[in-house]
């Protein structure tokens, strides 16, 4: 004789799951503008003949938005980022920005970047 076997219904699934960084915690999604996949960097780093040397123009740490002006043609490019990059540049900083793969380098930090305009 087997016993009857319950069953158990599946745990309800939000549509939209929260990002940590919206709480104050470590960014927990690699959508554009949250977190570095490894992956994306390990293809920017491959690629360096799509690197862009640009000038930060303008920095709001509140929003973590961002606009630079690249060096080579003076075209100004507006990005957001939710885990910090803000914080660490400030007007007439140097950066690099990786066009194919959407990355933004500060020193030797990287971002992962979403282009606002």
């Amino acid at each position: 004789m087997s016993s009857p076997h319950s069953h158990i219904p599946p745990f309800q699934v939000r549509e939209r799951a929260a990002c940590m960084c919206s709480h104050g915690a470590v960014c927990s999604s690699y959508a554009p503008g949250h977190a570095l996949h490894l992956i994306q960097s390990r293809l920017a780093s491959a690629t360096p003949s799509d690197w862009t040397d640009a000038i930060v123009e303008s920095v709001d740490t509140a929003t973590g938005d961002i606009v630079v002006r690249t060096v080579a043609d003076g075209t100004p490019v507006a990005v957001w980022n939710a885990e910090g990059a803000a914080g660490l540049v400030s007007p007439g900083a140097p950066i690099a920005l990786h066009g194919r793969y959407d990355v933004l380098a500060v020193g030797t930090r990287r971002f992962n970047i979403l282009r606002t305009a």
